[in-house]
């Protein structure tokens, strides 16, 4: 046989396996696609209903009760008709997650509930002198039922992305087969040549080991190699899809690394998310409380520190504030709490004026403080003090929130910090809506990782606490950061 014939039947046998090899891997590529677009597609599906339904529709069956609208002039219906239109639209998904699809079925059930309360508080109006009773139906019915809708959606979305994430490690792991299964191709192709080849030309062995060589290596992990040959129009092109294949391998693995980093952002801001609103709630009580009391002053003082506190948390968008920014806002919500808690809680914030310039993660203080109300004053009798320091130190900025309350037992101590600093990330972590003391935790969590994000392992929170003597919260930043 010709050697030119030779060389042509080889090239075919050799391009034969890759054009196999080449359409398994778009099979599969295909298929991890379409089940990620389907991830994707229910996440985006479950974001069209409103994360404010409970605020809006509580907010709009209170004005029908109220009279201020009739039911017919509110959005009550539209409002449940666009929760059911989002809600059979992620029943249509295929391959739904079976726990998703039961909590689909939940908030269908909750929708049934809402229309059925709906139902009375329009039959009672039209009764006529029931005001008392659409009131009680609207406390302990609606409104509850709101906040389960709203809590089912939130999980919904929660474990829709966690799909997400096995989809990409699955995706991931078929790159890197992809990747170990070119690089066997490629030697094995290149010893085939090599061998047809050898009698020809040292001339074309020597630069083809040279590929070897430079294969061989990034099998190894040096991604650092490039072949960089120029030995024919065959060769040279090789040795240039190679040199690119690696910076794109490259790239991949840094895009990884950012995503990856993005990913834990996005759960931490998940979790920031789900705080609970009682706060709120609880201090526009208080100053309808004081309203109704006819104490105009505090009732000014109380709304002029909610509106600077949530000013302050919206922060315009923006991750990091000012230290300053961050003393207003804890000052903010310690006004409210010691209105509310006036026989109980005294406080006083003393942070020198040289730090204010440098930057903090948003709403870092005051979760801490909170933990200090709820988890250590109330919970030891009589009066209780939370007192707020700062200084510098060795170029780091030190913030300590002290507390005289209850404090903590070393058992106690010891398995929030195992759960803080050394990243044992529970569920119960993730999830601590519905458990006061893993709230504590969740708490403490979220702003160590959020520190440790934006400056580095080096900065964070450290808890000493002693029980019946109360805690002290160090929060140690870098100074040279300003904003």
């Amino acid at each position: 046989m010709p050697l030119a014939s030779k060389i042509r039947y080889s090239y075919f046998i050799a391009i034969l396996p890759i054009l196999i090899f080449m359409g398994i891997c778009m099979v599969t590529l295909w298929t991890q696609n379409q089940r990620y677009d389907k991830v994707i597609e229910s996440a985006g599906r479950a974001s069209e209903f409103s994360l404010d339904f409970k605020k809006d529709f509580d907010y709009e069956t209170y004005l029908v009760i109220v009279e201020s609208k009739s039911y017919e002039e509110s959005e009550l219906e539209n409002m449940l008709s666009e929760a059911w239109r989002v809600v059979d639209s992620l029943g249509t998904q295929k391959d739904l997650n079976p726990d998703n699809a039961g909590r689909l079925e939940d908030i269908g059930k909750y929708l049934n509930n809402l229309e059925t309360y709906t139902g009375r508080i329009k039959e009672n109006l039209d009764a006529g002198d029931k005001y008392e009773d659409n009131i009680e139906i609207w406390e302990n019915d609606v409104q509850i039922v709101t906040g389960l809708v709203r809590e089912t959606i939130l999980q919904f979305i929660y474990y829709e992305i966690q799909d997400m994430q096995l989809v990409k490690s699955q995706m991931r792991a078929f790159y890197e087969r992809v990747f170990a299964y070119s690089i066997i191709a490629a030697l094995i192709i290149m010893s085939y040549v090599v061998f047809i080849t050898y009698t020809l030309s040292s001339s074309i062995t020597s630069p083809v080991l040279e590929l070897s060589r430079v294969t061989e290596r990034v099998a190894n992990g040096d991604l650092s190699v490039r072949a960089n040959l120029d030995a024919g129009a065959e060769l040279g092109v090789l040795s240039q899809s190679l040199d690119r294949m690696i910076e794109r391998i490259n790239e991949l693995l840094d895009q990884v690394k950012d995503e990856q980093e993005n990913l834990r952002i996005a759960e931490l801001e998940l979790m920031q998310a789900q705080i609970n609103p009682h706060f709120l709630y609880n201090t526009l009580d208080t100053i309808i409380w004081l309203a109704e009391a006819g104490d105009q002053q505090k009732v000014v003082s109380m709304v002029g520190s909610l509106s600077d506190f949530f000013r302050a948390s919206l922060g315009q968008g923006r991750d990091i504030v000012t230290i300053g920014d961050e003393i207003k806002h804890v000052s903010s919500y310690l006004e409210i709490q010691q209105v509310r808690y006036q026989d109980i809680l005294t406080y006083s914030i003393d942070v020198p004026e040289e730090i204010y310039l440098s930057r903090i993660p948003k709403i870092t203080l005051q979760p801490i403080v909170e933990n200090a109300l709820y988890h250590g004053i109330k919970n030891k009798r009589g009066g209780g003090r939370i007192q707020i320091t700062g200084k510098i130190e060795s170029k780091c900025i030190y913030i300590y929130i002290e507390d005289n309350g209850i404090g903590m037992t070393g058992e106690r101590l010891e398995q929030i910090s195992s759960k803080i600093y050394r990243g044992e990330k529970s569920e119960s972590i993730l999830d601590a809506g519905g458990n006061r003391e893993e709230a504590e935790i969740f708490g403490l969590f979220n702003v160590n990782e959020r520190i440790r994000l934006k400056f580095g392992s080096r900065y964070g929170i450290h808890i000493d606490s002693e029980y019946g003597k109360g805690t002290t919260v160090t929060v140690l930043l870098p100074m040279d950061y300003k904003v």
